[in-house]
């Protein structure tokens, strides 16, 4: 009975399946039917799918559900579609969008010459670029594959152009707020706007021969400073760790007071810069905390030295935090504009010392206070900057690091060496005239207006507009042109003297020499860079397609021996009151390259008139005069070298690392001395 019962079943199913396929009844009777069901089993059944298959047609939903995941697959990807503006190849991920490969293609054509934000300049098939921000521009270029995305207005895009020896490509970095460990890369050669060179490290390691990553410190252990800093505890408060003047100077005196037997111990107001990694391959201990540690570690030290006006912040939670914290405080003030001025001055009373690197920068800030009713507890003290012992050794100045092997001579000829090594690079021929500026790019460092000045030497039109620029021309100068053409006479004379086959060189206009102007531009890559003073470079650039030819930029670095050894001339074209000090200044004159500079701050008390150097003014008033000043170096090699000269043995008199270490000992002891009385009283000895 129960056979026939599922026999019964099992003919119902492959009936109503035959009668499904075929549109006709089998009989039961019939033999066809017969042998269906006795070669029908149930393992049979499921290794033919047919099983499944009734399972499939009995359960009617999953037709629904089938049909409502197609519908909403079918509208994410028309929503999607529309989104990504049609571009179907780049939503499926094979980035065949045309515009993409076109950005690509551009972006050869331009410089990443920011850190912090990100420029990308397009050419619109004129000479004119667009320059998009990070806040307009949304195409990310990844590497191996450009795909188009979005990303929230809180993140940074920054482009990174690596310098290839085949077809350069476009890669792209993400930052969230302060990032770590960006890699720097630079494409070799841009026609819109110059090309980039260098760094020459490696270079300098092989043609010197010596390299400054071996060395630590550089103290003279029988000197008053290692005596006076030997087992003290100081804490430097660094306002940020950029490849600028003031966070190196700090660095290298912390390398040297840690060479001398201090404990030194850094606190760090902003990481950003490159110089993280110099401070902990130099064994400087960084503190993490900028509050309650940096405090505690601050009151336990013999000394707190801050190295810039931006340290007011953390100087005033910390007197704040510990009312007699102030005179343990010696601030090292670099900055001369009013806005550093304006933000320190509720705690510049404060504070035991204050040192500053020029005369005219001390009077200046005298000034302001005496504006502002600020009565300072001491007179300021001048503290200037140095040429350090490894500079000064590679220049061929007597220091530290000279040996029998490595004599100042011997260094002077590799000197020579580096420099046609360096040049070679640059693609410079030995005519050729090395004009060097190299500080962060921003309008306070005047790069555009040193631009403008030698699209005027290139233009061969000197007066621009002619009378209009000649009108509103003001030379403010020492002598007078005459007189300072007779003094430039009599200088290029001297220099003869003792080599009569340059006589006929300086001054006779019909001897035609190939001669050119090349501009070295620095610092790329720095976290000081401005975005919109280089966008005005830019399109100043691509306006004048034959200045760019001549300008070359170089990426933000420690190694600046080889640049300096390259150039023959050094603009130090600051804008405002001038320039604090410019270490780079005697840097360069160490190297014996004169010093074309703005006539105010404290580069006309390094810089002398005439004899190492020349001045001009500042804003584009200067512009003319700076082109002749240019003009009179390239065409007068002979006088350039003697100013050279002249200009380094000033720097081997009063630059030197002795000279700044000797001063700064005199203050710091002064300063411990009335730290010293201050306690007293405190405790009523």
């Amino acid at each position: 009975m129960e056979e026939s019962v599922s026999k019964g079943a099992s003919s119902l199913r492959l009936g109503g399946f035959k009668s499904s396929l075929s549109g006709r009844s089998t009989p039961r009777n019939f033999p066809t039917f017969r042998r269906l069901i006795s070669s029908w089993s149930p393992r049979k059944e499921a290794r033919n799918g047919t099983g499944g298959i009734q399972w499939f047609r009995s359960n009617r939903s999953v037709y629904l559900l089938l049909l409502i995941a197609f519908w909403a697959y079918l509208g994410f990807y028309v929503q999607s579609w529309w989104a990504h503006g049609h571009n179907k190849e780049e939503f499926l991920g094979f980035s065949g969008d045309p515009r993409i490969k076109l950005v690509d293609a551009e972006l050869n054509t331009r410089r990443d010459l920011l850190a912090d934000d990100s420029l990308v300049a397009v050419r619109n098939g004129t000479n004119k670029p667009q320059v998009y921000s990070d806040r307009k521009f949304d195409v990310i270029l990844a590497k191996g594959n450009n795909i188009s995305s979005r990303k929230k207005r809180s993140q940074r895009t920054r482009f990174s152009l690596h310098k290839m020896h085949g077809k350069p490509k476009a890669t792209m970095n993400m930052e969230n707020g302060d990032a770590k460990g960006q890699e720097q890369a630079f494409l070799l050669k841009n026609s819109t706007y110059g090309s980039i060179v260098g760094p020459f490290g490696s270079l300098e390691d092989r043609v010197l021969e010596w390299s400054p990553e071996k060395r630590f410190g550089t103290c003279d252990r029988k000197g008053d400073f290692a005596h006076f800093v030997r087992s003290r505890r100081l804490v430097l408060v660094f306002h940020e760790l950029s490849m600028t003047g003031a966070p190196i100077s700090m660095m290298e005196m912390a390398t040297e007071l840690l060479s001398c037997g201090a404990t030194i111990s850094a606190v760090v107001l902003s990481k950003k810069g490159g110089l993280m990694s110099e401070l902990a391959r130099r064994r400087i201990k960084v503190i993490e905390d900028r509050a309650d540690l940096s405090f505690k570690t601050a009151m336990k030290a013999d000394l707190v030295i801050a190295g810039s006006a931006v340290c007011a912040s953390w100087i005033d939670k910390y007197i704040a935090h510990f009312p007699a914290g102030g005179s343990q405080i010696a601030w090292w003030i670099m900055e001369n504009r009013r806005e550093y001025f304006d933000r320190s001055k509720h705690v510049l009373h404060r504070v035991k010392m204050l040192m500053f690197l020029s005369e005219l920068q001390s009077k200046q800030w005298l000034n302001w206070c005496q504006e502002e009713n600020i009565k300072l507890r001491s007179q300021p003290s001048i503290v200037p900057l140095a040429v350090n012992d490894e500079l000064a050794f590679v220049a061929g100045i007597p220091c530290s690091l000279n040996t029998p092997l490595a004599s100042p001579e011997k260094m002077i000829e590799k000197r020579r060496l580096l420099r046609d090594a360096v040049r070679k690079e640059m693609g410079l021929k030995d005519s050729d005239m090395l004009v060097m500026s190299l500080s962060s790019i921003n309008a306070g460092k005047g790069q555009l207006l040193l631009l403008e000045s030698v699209n005027l030497m290139i233009d061969q039109d000197p007066l621009g507009t002619g009378s209009q620029v000649k009108k509103t021309l003001d030379i403010r100068l020492d002598e007078s042109a005459l007189a300072r053409k007779h003094h430039l006479r009599g200088l290029v004379k001297k220099s003869c003297n003792a080599d009569a086959s340059c006589t006929n060189l300086v001054f006779d206009s019909r001897r035609k020499q190939e001669q050119a102007v090349k501009i070295l531009i620095g610092s790329v890559g720095s976290k000081s860079n401005k975005v919109p003073y280089v966008e005005a470079i830019l399109r100043f650039l691509s306006q004048h397609p034959k200045l760019s030819e001549s300008v070359l930029w170089t990426p933000a670095t420690t190694r600046v021996s080889s640049l300096y050894a390259a150039a023959d001339v050094y603009v130090m074209n600051s804008q405002g009151v001038g320039e604090t000090f410019g270490r780079v200044t005697v840097e360069a004159m160490a190297f014996g390259v004169p010093v074309l500079g703005t006539d105010g701050g404290g580069t006309k008390e390094i810089v002398e008139q005439n004899v190492s150097g020349l001045f001009h003014p500042m804003g584009r008033a200067g512009n003319w005069v700076l082109a002749e000043n240019l003009r009179y170096m390239l065409k007068n090699p002979t006088a350039r070298k003697q100013m050279g000269k002249d200009g380094r043995k000033q720097v081997g008199k009063r630059y030197l690392k002795r000279h700044m270490y000797g001063r700064l000992v005199e203050v710091l002891t002064r300063c411990m001395r009335r730290q010293v009385a201050s306690s007293r009283s405190l405790i009523g000895f």
